[in-house]
């Protein structure tokens, strides 16, 4: 690539650093937050999950935004978004204020990833996006590396505010980058009109759908209101695909699902996210629950399995530039169930933190394989218009997977919780809240109970990642990409 391609990739992943930190930062300083705002753990997660259901909310615009006005123009105002939200979150008086700031921060969040990738991808060459796509991912090597040990150390210096203060300069630098080296903006058709009703529809069924599965992991029950708001939930979505396949300007263009290679990329992110951050949460529990340990060690084992991901993806979004992208994809999804598998088995055994550090290095490296490298194999054929929009419908199927399966994942270990373990007090907190209430002489004859407990939970993760292994496994049949010369590969 030259000087300028690789200048837009670098201030892109800057802009992206400062949301992995943040999520990072957010979720290892929960418990400090929580104490500070006098607030349950529960309704605390709220800051997670309402970020998450802004992401989800703004996702649909973001195809509309871009061809309205200018995919530069609507990104420079995400990010600002993001930052300014970011710093009033950090003068929060109570959770609830919290938590409405955190729904806007995902807002302004939620329109850089698609958009980022979409700029980077049309700033080079078809046989350069791999390689670009590796520098836009720089973040996710450098934000776990950065995020916990930067927690700590702000948390005991000063106080859990500063993780969203900071956001202010490193933000400022960030629009100062991007006004300078990202490309002319590129836009679609002006007068295209807000598909209102199929915002409304594919928001309120997305919404629904995580709010059953986190109503299970609260009260450890699949009650009748759950079940009704899974089926609205999934009535709406397939109703919002239905009317953008018979309107002229849908917010989400779903007919690009036709194309067998970002059909099937969709459901290898949906899947493969759903089950990666699903495992992810589960380790947090193993380490409170079971081991009656601070939060704090399960951050720390996460951040090799955080560099594996980064590292493993500088070199499988490169490859997708000179192999066929299905043996990638292959082994990426291989490698992490099989470390998906493994991880339920050590945790059922209640294995060293060292062996479950080893093994969520396996989970990581298949990660990194998997998910970047899927959004440029499903993409490269793309150019003009199609490229955000595609863009966007992968990362509306990426953060649906992200919180469905977290909240899964909450559910299954609270279903399990209810029905395997013996000897909890059934007039106090129910799930995981119960058991890390326990104390340690209460805790050490369930020791063995409790691992096997949480060991079977990975059960929900790793067949999320099984079905994005079948999927790239008859789905990625695209045509392998022809060999540049030495030159452009090196």
């Amino acid at each position: 690539m030259d000087t300028r391609a690789r200048g837009i990739g670098l201030v892109l992943a800057f802009a992206g650093l400062l949301v992995i930190i943040d999520t990072t930062v957010t979720i290892v300083a929960l418990p400090a937050i929580v104490t500070d705002l006098d607030t349950t753990l529960p309704r605390g997660a709220w800051m997670t999950t309402g970020y998450i259901l802004g992401l989800i909310a703004v996702i649909p615009l973001t195809g509309w935004l871009a061809g309205r006005f200018g995919d530069r123009r609507v990104y420079l105002a995400g990010l600002t978004v993001f930052v300014l939200t970011s710093v009033a979150a950090g003068f929060s008086p109570d959770v609830e204020t919290m938590i409405a700031l955190r729904v806007l921060q995902g807002l302004g969040g939620g329109v850089l990833s698609p958009l980022g990738t979409a700029i980077a991808m049309r700033s080079v060459p078809k046989d350069h996006r791999g390689r670009i796509m590796s520098l836009v991912g720089l973040p996710i090597l450098i934000g776990p590396a950065l995020g916990a040990p930067l927690t700590g150390l702000l948390i005991d210096a000063a106080s859990w505010r500063w993780l969203f203060w900071i956001n202010l300069p490193l933000g400022v630098l960030a629009l100062i980058l991007c006004l300078r080296h990202l490309p002319a903006p590129q836009r679609g058709d002006d007068h295209a009109r807000v598909d209102w009703p199929g915002l409304l529809m594919v928001t309120t069924g997305c919404v629904g759908l995580v709010l059953a599965c986190t109503s299970i992991g609260d009260s450890g029950r699949v009650t009748l209101t759950t079940g009704v708001s899974v089926v609205v939930g999934l009535a709406l979505l397939a109703g919002f695909a239905r009317r953008s396949l018979r309107i002229a300007h849908p917010l989400v263009h779903v007919r690009l699902l036709a194309r067998r290679e970002i059909a099937a990329g969709a459901v290898i992110i949906l899947c493969f996210a759903g089950g990666y951050f699903g495992a992810s949460s589960i380790l947090p529990a193993f380490v409170q629950g079971v081991r009656g340990d601070p939060v704090s060690i399960a951050g720390v084992l996460a951040v090799p399995a955080g560099l594996a991901v980064g590292l493993t993806l500088q070199i499988a979004t490169r490859l997708i530039d000179r192999v066929h992208p299905r043996r990638v994809l292959v082994l990426g999804t291989g490698t992490a169930l099989t470390g998906a598998v493994a991880l339920g088995i050590a945790l059922s055994l209640d294995a060293t933190y060292p062996v479950i550090g080893a093994l969520s290095i396996l989970v990581g490296v298949g990660s990194g394989a998997t998910l970047m490298p899927t959004m440029v194999a499903a993409t490269r054929g793309l150019d003009g218009p199609e490229l955000p929009q595609a863009s966007t419908v992968l990362a509306l199927f990426s953060q649906l997977g992200n919180a469905l399966g977290t909240a899964l994942a909450a559910s299954t270990i609270t279903l399990l919780i209810t029905a395997r373990v013996d000897g909890l007090d059934p007039s106090g907190p129910g799930g995981l809240a119960a058991i890390v209430a326990l104390e340690p002489a209460e805790r050490a004859p369930l020791a063995q109970q409790l691992a096997g407990t949480i060991g079977l939970s990975y059960v929900t993760p790793a067949v999320l990642i099984l079905v994005a292994f079948v999927a790239a496994v008859w789905g990625m049949r695209a045509p392998a990409p022809v060999r540049t010369s030495r030159s452009l590969v090196r």
